[in-house]
């Protein structure tokens, strides 16, 4: 039975086989928050005209 060999990079050289296999597909952290943050406004904007389109049924409704 064949043991397997496992070889380890360290220091510069594991910095730059970890960027090439990434690649250049990776976004900035500050470029994640205004994402998320827009994100999250707009679900926010989107909720609260849903919850007035509602009310409004609602009300005419009871009337």
């Amino acid at each position: 039975m064949a043991t397997p060999i496992t070889t380890t990079k360290t220091g510069a050289a594991a910095a730059r086989s970890e960027r090439a296999s990434r690649g250049n597909h990776t976004l900035p952290g500050w470029l994640w928050f205004v994402l998320l943050w827009c994100g999250g406004v707009g679900a926010a904007v989107a909720l609260g005209f849903a919850f007035r389109v509602f009310m409004n049924l609602t009300l005419f409704a009871v009337k």
